[in-house]
Parts: C-alpha cells; structure tokens; sequence
C-alpha cells in the first residue's frame, strides 16, 4: 500500500491519462482521475501546480513559511484523500484546493486560542488561463489600463497593491500606515469606477 508521505517524496511517471498533447491542463479532470482511479499521475499534477502557489498564499496570511509549507502539504493530502467529495458542478479545482488550505489553518489557530485571520479566497491565485481567455484579456489590458488612469492617486495605489501585486487587505494597511477599512473603502469605490469606466466588461 502507497503511504500519504511517499506520495510526497516520490515523483510518479510522467502525466499521461487525463490531458492530451497541447491541451490546457484540467485541474477538475485530475481531481477526478484521483477519486475514480488513485491516479498518482494526476495527483502529482495537482500537487506540483498547487503546492507552491498554496504556500505563497498562506505566507500572504500570516503563517510562517514553515507552518505555511506544512499547511499545503497538509492541504493536498487531504485532496488525495477526499478527492471523492469534489465536485466541478459546484466550484473550479483551484476554489476547492485553496478553501481546504484556508479552513486547515483557521482551525489551526482556533486549536491554539488565537483569532483566526481572514484569508480571503479571492486573493489565491486562479488556475492558468485557458488560450481564448488570454487573447480577451489582451484586448482589454488597454481599456483596463485607461480606466485606472482615471482613478485618483490614492486608489490607483490600493488597487496596485491588491490586484497587481496580491497583497491582502490587511498588508496593504500596515504598508501605508492606514485603518483597515480605509483601505476596503478605497478599493471598493476604485472597483465602482471601473465598472461605471468599462460599461458591462468584468
């Protein structure tokens, strides 16, 4: 029987079964070749995409890069172990991974008597975009980039620092020495801008 840490120290033969030659990798589809079949190949897809990405992504909420190390480790095992209970209907691979780290560590803290952090789902990095989705954002890179020119000087900062540079809300107060609701309120009224500048575009 296949131990949970050799499925971290050993690298398993190339991927082969779910993605083809030259077709964007299908995270939801390596989940679900590891709840049908213990694919090992897929599972180390996942976890060589998503492990680092997780680590970063606690770091961005606190943990040290130790904890934060363990957490993503802690985190895929878990979706070896329950990839049964996945299901792309109701959110994307990347969504799921990422809340089974996120509830790993607040109940971490909570076992340790501390407040749990707000480690916001929507600053972890998306999957990789698939070809048609590139070519839309390259079409509207520059009205985007127009819109944020409009913005005043203070929320062009905040949105920088939110969107560019995916710090959490709670970093980019303590780097600009400001109440933690300034910080939401301007990145919410810049967010309402941009609506208003780009019509119906997301």
């Amino acid at each position: 029987m296949v131990s949970d840490a050799s499925l971290l120290r050993r690298a398993p033969p190339a991927f082969k079964s779910v993605t083809g030659p030259g077709r964007p990798d299908d995270f939801g589809a390596l989940i679900v070749a590891v709840a049908r079949t213990r694919d090992r190949a897929a599972f180390a897809r996942l976890f060589d995409h998503f492990a680092p990405r997780l680590k970063a992504y606690l770091i961005s909420g606190g943990a040290t890069p130790g904890a934060a190390e363990d957490f993503a480790q802690d985190a895929m095992l878990t979706v070896w172990r329950k990839a049964e209970l996945y299901d792309p209907a109701k959110a994307g691979a990347a969504t799921w991974i990422f809340t089974i780290a996120r509830n790993l560590r607040i109940d971490s803290l909570r076992r340790e008597g501390r407040t749990p952090l707000a480690l916001d789902l929507s600053e972890a990095p998306d999957a990789p975009a698939r070809p048609d989705d590139i070519v839309a954002e390259r079409n509207d890179a520059a009205l985007v980039r127009q819109a944020l020119s409009g913005l005043p000087a203070d929320q062009i900062e905040v949105v920088r620092m939110a969107f560019f540079h995916h710090k959490p809300h709670a970093r980019i107060a303590t780097e600009l020495n400001l109440p933690l609701g300034t910080v939401k309120s301007r990145i919410r009224l810049a967010m309402l801008r941009l609506r208003d500048s780009l019509g119906e575009r997301p």
